[in-house]
């Protein structure tokens, strides 16, 4: 997969959980990616932030923190 496109996927994910009642949304997000995404997708969103998250949502940076 593309950084673009992982990029992309996080982002459509942030962007639903910005709209979600609530402050946990990091939480949230983590326990989507974990559920939902496969290790190897993970650690390439992990890489991506370390990286700098260039064109990423900082909330979806913040669940990073939350995902480790």
């Amino acid at each position: 997969m593309s950084t673009d496109k992982l990029t992309y996927m996080a982002n459509q994910i942030a962007t639903f959980f910005k709209s979600q009642p609530g402050t946990d949304q990091p939480d949230r997000i983590a326990a989507h990616l974990k559920d939902f995404w496969e290790p190897r997708m993970r650690e390439k969103f992990l890489a991506l932030v370390d990286a700098g998250g260039v064109g990423m949502d900082p909330l979806g940076i913040a669940a990073s923190a939350k995902l480790r």
